[in-house]
């Protein structure tokens, strides 16, 4: 019997960083032609729909709000339903026309570029965000009503996760993880000992932070927080999960929420939707069986459906 071995890389993308780890026979030989395969697609996804380039897909659509519709690639479209569905099934609390809200609070450019504490760029209540049932698809014809603005940063990445993981899997013939930014997603068959995952507040945070370490073998594993893309407008304390009932940064008894789900982007929209829903949040988790781990502000712990107590040992991703 032949035993299968693992290969690491790690890069930056999308203002964050990624891991990629493959499970093969023949780990760097396939490590490099994975990187090949998920470089050529986060480039799409990139070119689709990010808000800090303007030549995205994204910023030509919120450039033509209310002007009807526009023709965009299956990529963009694909982006687009997704963030759709998220918002469908969460009741609107995942929502993309956040795009203005997040503009107003600074959040206009890369992460690592957003000014500290600068003035806030608007005046006077937010309000809540337009919503959904304002952004249109239909097949490749996508149209934003009059003053609508989306951002894809809550499905955005996790899509880009499944669908590299899916990829390299099909056409490499190997187990694969993929973490961009610690959304994660496994396709294929999963090492011996299965995929160690460390959860933390932070993805990149040191093996030492508090956290725990779980182990997948198939699905998606993410983590929102309030924790991480913080900064602060006019002296005031914000972060990027904007809550669409005020078109603010939500206020949650959560500070990290993390859920196991059939893929990232469902993985994603329940632990960013945990955060918006505060304190119901955990029966609304364990009535739809997704495991979950919610961290206070103090940093206690609850965990709903499942979620594994105590910590395996070690950590890969």
């Amino acid at each position: 019997m032949t035993i299968a071995d693992v290969a690491r890389d790690t890069f930056d993308v999308f203002g964050t960083s990624a891991v990629l780890l493959v499970s093969a026979v023949d780990p760097a030989r396939v490590l490099s032609q994975a990187r090949r395969l998920a470089d050529r697609e986060l480039a799409a996804v990139d070119l689709a729909c990010s808000r800090f380039r303007p030549d995205s897909e994204l910023m030509a659509l919120n450039h033509a709000a209310g002007d009807g519709p526009q023709l965009v690639t299956p990529v963009f479209a694909d982006l687009l339903a997704a963030a759709l569905r998220a918002a469908r099934i969460t009741g609107g609390d995942v929502d993309p026309t956040c795009g203005r809200a997040l503009v107003g609070l600074g959040y206009d450019r890369d992460f690592a570029d957003v000014v500290e504490d600068a003035p806030p760029r608007l005046t006077g209540p937010v309000g809540p965000v337009p919503g959904w049932q304002h952004v249109h698809l239909d097949g490749r014809r996508a149209w934003l009503d009059r003053g609508v603005q989306i951002d894809l940063g809550a499905t955005a990445k996790a899509w880009a996760s499944d669908r590299c993981a899916e990829l390299i899997a099909s056409e490499l013939d190997c187990g694969v993880l993929v973490s961009l930014g610690g959304d994660i997603a496994v396709q294929g068959p999963a090492p011996l000992g299965q995929w160690r995952v460390r959860v933390t507040d932070h993805h990149a945070a040191p093996l030492s932070a508090p956290g725990q370490t779980v182990t997948i073998s198939t699905g998606g594993l993410a983590t929102s927080s309030t924790t991480v893309r913080a900064w602060k407008v006019g002296g005031r304390p914000v972060h990027h999960i904007i809550d669409p009932a005020t078109g603010e940064p939500a206020r949650s008894c959560w500070r990290t929420v993390s859920v196991a789900a059939g893929n990232c982007v469902d993985a994603n929209t329940a632990s960013t939707a945990a955060i918006i829903r505060g304190p119901a949040a955990l029966d609304w988790l364990h009535n739809i069986g997704l495991p979950a781990r919610l961290v206070r502000h103090d940093g206690t712990v609850e965990t709903t459906a499942g979620w594994p107590q105590g910590d395996g040992p070690g950590a890969a991703a």
